[in-house]
Formats: structure tokens, C-alpha cells, sequence
């Protein structure tokens, strides 16, 4: 896709704004798991890992990993003073009892009233991974999504309805991409925000639902987010 359009760093940077300090946040496989690397160091977010970890800090230094303390996309991390590791029944209790603020998950589809799809395609290449997505999207308090706006080959993931197998209904509360900020309203998606340069008309054209745009919409300049 040409055009312009904000980088990976970029839009986690932008969902980075949007979350409070003192939250406890759950952080998605892929893309969702940059934005840990660029919260802001004055903020304290308490990371949770659904396979049993409370306090996750950053990725250790090569060669100075621990194998048995991994995210659960099993990539090596470490603990902040304070932080603990469980069973992983009790990560999921505290997701599904209420206790995570924010997660931050990935998306192959979301539809115009917030329904994530998330954990399988029509690719057989692809198998299907549910991991701990159901429980999060549906405990979590707040639920973001990172992705980009249309696949590879340019169809849109906005959709007026998902195609692909539900992971929850009507969940999504803001969706980031390359191109945009959309919140999920009563009111079907608006746009808050949209990179510098992109014509409405266009980004509607590579929205699969209709769109509509805050009276205060503002830029979002790429480098500079």
C-alpha cells in the first residue's frame, strides 16, 4: 500500500498514549507486544502475561534469559521488582474476573460494532490459535486493537460484519492502524484521528464499513506521534 501512512513504532507509540498510568494491561501476540517499548518511562503499567505472570519486564539482554520465565508468545522476558509468576489458571481467573484494565490484541477482522475476529482465517497455512484472546477480549475493561488496515493484498479488516470465526461480539473499543484512530461508538465508527496527508475519501475506500468523522478530527503526523 502507497500513500501515507504511520510506521509499526509509530501507531504502538499512539495506543501507548491512550493508556494510564497504575493500569494493568495484557499485551497481545505480534504487534501488541511493541508497545511495552515505548510507554513512556513516568508512567507505571503493571504488565500480565496470561500464561502466569504478573510484573513482566522487558526482554532480557541476549544470552542472559531465563527459559522458564516467557511471555506467552514465548519470547525470554523479565520480572520488575515485585513482579510474580503463577499457574496459569489463576492468570486466567484474573482476566476473566474483571482485573485486567486494558489489552492490547491484534485483529484479522473487527465489524461495525466491535466484533473481533482474531484467532482464525480461511488459510490453510494458518492454523487456528485461540490462546488467551476469548477470556481477554471479553475481561478485559478496555479493549484496544493494533492492526493494520487492510491485508496484504489490500482487502479491508473493517468490515461491515466479520467472515471469519468470532473470538468475542461487540468488544472492540478503539482500533489503530496505519491510517487511523476509530473509535466503536453506539453510533457505528468514528474517526478521531487520521495520518497527515490521507484524503477521507480514501481512507473510506480501504474500510470495508461505513465511517464517520469526529467534528474534531486531528492529524497524525508519521515520525512524529
Amino acid at each position: 500500500m502507497s500513500g501515507p501512512r504511520l510506521s509499526l513504532t509509530d501507531m504502538a507509540r499512539r495506543v501507548a498514549r491512550d493508556i494510564p498510568s497504575g493500569a494493568y494491561v495484557n499485551l497481545g501476540i505480534g504487534m501488541p507486544t511493541l508497545v511495552g517499548d515505548v510507554v513512556s518511562p513516568e508512567k507505571e503499567i503493571v504488565y500480565h502475561s496470561e500464561n502466569g505472570i504478573l510484573g513482566m519486564g522487558p526482554a532480557p539482554a541476549p544470552g542472559e534469559g531465563d527459559p522458564e520465565l516467557i511471555n506467552a508468545g514465548k519470547q525470554p522476558v523479565t520480572l520488575v521488582p515485585g513482579g510474580s509468576y503463577f499457574h496459569h489458571t489463576d492468570s486466567f481467573m484474573m482476566m476473566r474476573g474483571g482485573h485486567i484494565d486494558v489489552t492490547v490484541l491484534g485483529a484479522f477482522q473487527i465489524s461495525a460494532t466491535g466484533d473481533l475476529a482474531n484467532w482464525a482465517t480461511d488459510e490453510v497455512g494458518h492454523p487456528p490459535a485461540v490462546g488467551g484472546a476469548m477470556d481477554l477480549a471479553v475481561g478485559a475493561k478496555r479493549v484496544l486493537v493494533l492492526m493494520t488496515h487492510t491485508t496484504k493484498d489490500g482487502r479491508p479488516k473493517i468490515l461491515p460484519a466479520c467472515t471469519f470465526p468470532l473470538t468475542a461480539a461487540g468488544v472492540v473499543d478503539r482500533i489503530y492502524t496505519e491510517l487511523a484512530v476509530i473509535d466503536v461508538t453506539a453510533d457505528g465508527l468514528v474517526v478521531r484521528e487520521v495520518v497527515a496527508g490521507l484524503e477521507r475519501a480514501e481512507l473510506q475506500e480501504r474500510t470495508g464499513a461505513r465511517l464517520a468523522f469526529a467534528d474534531d478530527v486531528a492529524e497524525l503526523e508519521p515520525g512524529a506521534v
